[in-house]
């Protein structure tokens, strides 16, 4: 499935961003979705996971910042908040499916002054 990552921006340090990964009809309450961030030059970076059951795991530089969560109402997307941006979070963000090679073209976040 290829997601299709949105919510992204230009944002100073401290602020916040929601980014959205949707796609239609995929039943995300029954999937393992994680959020990957790549910097040019760089390999993706895995940033966090959500499991069935909505278990949440992160990389140690966004945890008490960043909130993986599906939306429970339409099961029709997850959603990465991420709070007190910092410059370092800057990136491309893409979603994906587990154990999936498709992806989608990701949503670009930049944290600047």
């Amino acid at each position: 499935v290829k997601f299709v990552e949105s919510g992204g921006g230009l944002v100073r340090p401290g602020e916040s961003l929601r980014l959205s990964c949707a796609a239609p009809g995929f039943a995300f309450s029954e999937a393992i979705i994680s959020w990957y961030r790549q910097v040019p030059g760089q390999a993706r970076q895995w940033v966090a996971t959500i499991i069935p059951g909505g278990d949440t795991r992160y990389t140690d530089s966004v945890k008490g910042r960043f909130t993986l969560y599906r939306d429970v109402a339409t099961n029709a997307a997850v959603y990465l908040q991420m709070d007190n941006l910092k410059p370092e979070d800057t990136g491309v963000y893409y979603c994906q499916e587990y154990d999936s090679t498709t992806w989608g073209e990701g949503t670009q976040v930049t944290v600047s002054l």
